[in-house]
């Protein structure tokens, strides 16, 4: 009965849908209703960075309220069904009071709440007013308690009545400095850090990861923001206190408390993904992994794009419960996302990217308030001074900092560009410290995925270094850095002709895939993708030794991503005939045929109908005849016309007329062709 809250699908100042307690008996509901009370004192442990006094006069009426509700369990055996009014409307508050300490308590929501404090106060006072309307229907008279118990009842109802809930004055003084300190960052001012350490302390923010917390939560909130076309001025509101806890993270704390847990993330994903099965991770819509989960307000995900087609059919209703909603408000669910991401990331399965995605990128090209952008561009100054005239502890941080700023905000990567990070990052890359070396080839990838960045890059002789990382980085997380960096910068024509004359590049990636893990293998590869979009790069790929060393891996890999991008590299070798030749002479037909027969990458399935046509004009008669004498090929070709892609299924379609052909040529008249021409489809 008690409803369950989970703060990774409810937003934060919000409650979801609460159901009455209808058909319930009196004595469960009696007995429900006390276990809520004593979980909603419970928060009375937590920290309350805002609203304390308003929570302090919470726990003291409901620990009052509850001797009465005891008093009348243990001397009713079977309350009467006049007390369900009174327990229902109880119950209710109970509930949404419980989501409100929640949210009070939350970590990370510090500074959200400071600013939300007054709102705060006042449903705190709602509640507690709910609380005295719940209380005015019980029959007190017909009850059997003690005189004390009713005095007590009468209490409750004469002080919830007339209570008075606001900020606590502490909380108002907080709000008044951030507000200040907001405007002296619109004005270029730079803020006293003895003030800012003030407000950090009144929220509980004292360390580092304290301050990480607050970023990630509001990062999370303009996402939601934005997704949902909520009002420029919280959007507003929410950048600038982004922007503010940015500054405070990188020039208030000198340490970086959590630095292992956050590089090292990834390696804890096998614990956190304990028990969890892929089925688990389906749209009960569409049956199918969901890229975008999206929880409504019952409580139950869905994949974004399931859902908006329920809605868009006209429908109102939770298609798991049937229940009929009062709003369509879509929620990101951001903890199963990225849940999602490391089951598919460990199982090599491959997620359809979200529509939402390039809405979400579009959304960083701006710091989305006047206070925000200048946070960021102070901060930017702050870094760049630390890079150059730091000690190596100090330059260490300021290179992850910046690999922190510039993972997911286009604006951070531009600010820090045009503020001159690129060239001491650059110069780090030969740091004898291997964290350094490594958040700063970190740092440098991120910002390579800004177009003007990639001409700094070149124009510093970045190039060399990046080679230098790859070839000899002092960890695996450095060279894997470097190689995706290259594939960034590989997507410039000019760059492609450098790297590729950089006579350690290529032989490096090759390298890399032999010897790396298979995050490693897969940056590598989609590096020399990019590359061979450069032909003079096409014969220095072949004399690395890629087309052994690319079969070999699709015969031992199971990860469907190493599998679709091996194949689309030798696709590519494949499209000239000494690339067709070097596969050819390696056997690799029944591995190709079975490959395709097996996959169940669509993309996987394209790059080897590519091959396989590749093969087939450049390999000559002999490549036709095997192919044609293989019962299984035909059949996946077909399925390609049906199921692929439409570049994928006209590629099936051009080596089904090959196979045709060759049929027709090769049998006698009086033999029925083996592939009757009815039979042939042509998509186009």
């Amino acid at each position: 009965m008690i409803q369950k809250s989970n703060g990774s699908v409810r937003r934060i100042l919000t409650c979801p849908a609460i159901h009455p307690c209808d058909s319930i008996s009196p004595a469960t509901l009696l007995s429900s209703l006390i276990d809520l009370g004593r979980d909603v004192c419970s928060y009375k442990s937590k920290f309350f960075s805002v609203n304390k006094r308003n929570a302090r006069e919470t726990f003291r009426q409901i620990a009052n309220l509850l001797l009465f509700l005891r008093e009348i369990r243990d001397t009713t055996s079977d309350p009467p069904a006049a007390f369900v009014l009174s327990f229902s409307e109880l119950h209710l508050t109970f509930q949404k009071l419980r989501f409100l300490l929640e949210d009070c308590t939350r970590d990370g929501a510090r500074a959200w709440m400071l600013v939300n404090s007054d709102r705060v106060a006042n449903q705190f006072q709602m509640l507690i007013r709910g609380m005295a309307t719940g209380l005015d229907v019980f029959p007190l008279s017909t009850v059997d308690a003690s005189i004390e118990a009713k005095e007590l009842v009468e209490l409750i109802i004469r002080q919830t009545r007339k209570a008075t809930f606001r900020s606590d004055p502490e909380d108002k003084k907080a709000v008044k400095d951030l507000l200040r300190i907001l405007k002296q960052f619109e004005e270029g001012t730079q803020p006293d850090p003895v003030e800012i350490k003030r407000i950090l302390d009144h929220l509980g923010i004292h360390k580092w990861s304290d301050c990480n917390k607050e970023v990630k939560f509001l990062d999370s909130e303009i996402e939601i923001g934005f997704s949902n076309r909520e009002n420029e001025r919280k959007l507003e509101l929410l950048s600038s206190l982004m922007g503010f806890m940015s500054y405070c993270r990188c020039v208030i704390f000198d340490s970086i408390d959590s630095e292992n847990q956050h590089l090292n993330s990834s390696c804890n994903c096998n614990e956190t993904l304990k028990g969890i099965a892929g089925d688990d991770l389906k749209c009960p819509i569409s049956l199918e992994i969901m890229s975008d989960p999206v929880t409504l307000s019952t409580g139950h995900t869905y994949d974004r794009r399931s859902i908006l087609k329920w809605f868009n059919s006209g429908n109102a209703t939770c298609p798991k419960t049937g229940e009929k909603l009062t709003g369509t408000e879509l929620v990101p669910n951001l903890v199963l996302k990225a849940m999602i991401q490391q089951f598919c990331a460990g199982n090599g399965i491959a997620v359809v990217a979200s529509s939402r995605k390039n809405r979400d990128i579009s959304r960083t090209t701006e710091a989305g308030s006047l206070a925000g952008e200048e946070a960021v561009k102070m901060l930017a100054g702050f870094l760049v001074n630390k890079l150059v005239n730091g000690n190596g502890e100090e330059t260490n941080k300021a290179a992850f900092e910046i690999r922190v700023l510039t993972k997911t905000s286009i604006f951070n990567r531009s600010c820090l560009v045009e503020s001159g990070t690129i060239p001491p990052l650059l110069k780090l890359l030969s740091s004898k410290d291997n964290n350094t070396q490594e958040n700063s080839m970190a740092a440098l990838l991120n910002l390579s995925k800004l177009p003007k960045s990639k001409g700094v890059i070149v124009e510093n002789k970045g190039l060399n270094s990046i080679v230098h990382v790859l070839r000899r980085g002092l960890k695996i997380e450095a060279l894997q850095h470097a190689a995706a960096t290259l594939f960034y910068l590989a997507s410039i024509e000019e760059n492609r002709v450098l790297i590729g004359e950089n006579p350690e590049a290529i032989p490096s990636l090759i390298d890399l895939i032999k010897k790396g893990n298979d995050r490693c293998k897969r940056n590598a590869l989609v590096a020399i993708f990019g590359l061979l979009t450069h032909s003079g790069n096409h014969w220095r790929v072949l004399a690395a030794g890629a087309v052994p060393l690319l079969l070999n891996l699709l015969k031992d890999i199971e990860r469907e991503d190493l599998v679709t991008d091996s194949l689309a590299v030798l696709a590519t070798l494949a499209e000239k005939i000494d690339g067709a030749v070097a596969i050819l002479r390696r056997g690799a037909l029944p591995l190709l045929v079975g490959i395709l027969s097996s996959s169940t990458s669509r993309a996987g399935k394209e790059y080897c109908v590519s091959l396989l046509l590749a093969l087939c004009i450049n390999g000559g008669r002999d490549v036709v005849a095997r192919l044609a004498k293989n019962p299984s090929l035909m059949a996946s070709l077909y399925s390609q016309l049906s199921e692929g892609t439409s570049r994928g299924s006209k590629k099936a379609s051009a080596i089904i007329r090959i196979l045709h052909d060759y049929h027709e040529k090769t049998s006698s008249a009086s033999v029925t062709p083996v592939l009757q021409r009815e039979r042939f489809v042509h998509v186009s």
